[in-house]
């Protein structure tokens, strides 16, 4: 399975974000969305799972949790935009922590879970790199791959 990971678009969607997304099974926006037309052009490529981040208020995406839950196969996904948001005690079962916010591309492992910031795929901030990352998923073995778009 491959899981594609987007963040902090802020209303822009590269159509090489949209290259590098295509083929995935699922994708996933960590938020910092901007425009309701990022979300539908997603979901034409893949099942799309996607939370609010701090610039997206509630008002203008009711219906969007600033969390999101989910097991895609063995995996389970915890999802939010910010990574000081997430709880020091993860929801049973979670392999994969899903931040976006900061623009910058990461991947560690924290007590045996693994966190992925996807970077930004947005409008560039200072020098910080464009991306988007895929997900590789094998039964319960992980791979990260970063795409750095431009």
């Amino acid at each position: 399975m491959k899981i594609g990971l987007i963040s902090d678009t802020h209303g822009l969607l590269r159509p090489e974000a949209l290259d590098a997304l295509r083929g995935c099974d699922h994708l996933v926006h960590a938020g910092d969305i901007g425009k309701p037309h990022i979300l539908e052009a997603l979901r034409e490529l893949a099942p799309l799972t996607v939370v609010r981040g701090n610039n997206d208020p509630q008002e203008h995406w009711p219906g969007v949790a600033v969390e999101q839950h989910l097991r895609l196969g063995e995996m389970g996904l915890y999802v939010t935009h910010e990574l000081a948001d997430v709880p020091e005690i993860l929801p049973p079962g979670t392999d994969v922590v899903i931040t976006g916010h900061s623009h910058k591309p990461l991947e560690q492992r924290r007590h045996g879970v693994l966190f992925v910031n996807p970077g930004s795929a947005g409008p560039r901030r200072f020098k910080l790199p464009i991306s988007v990352a895929l997900l590789h998923v094998e039964g319960r073995q992980l791979r990260v791959e970063f795409v750095h778009l431009l």
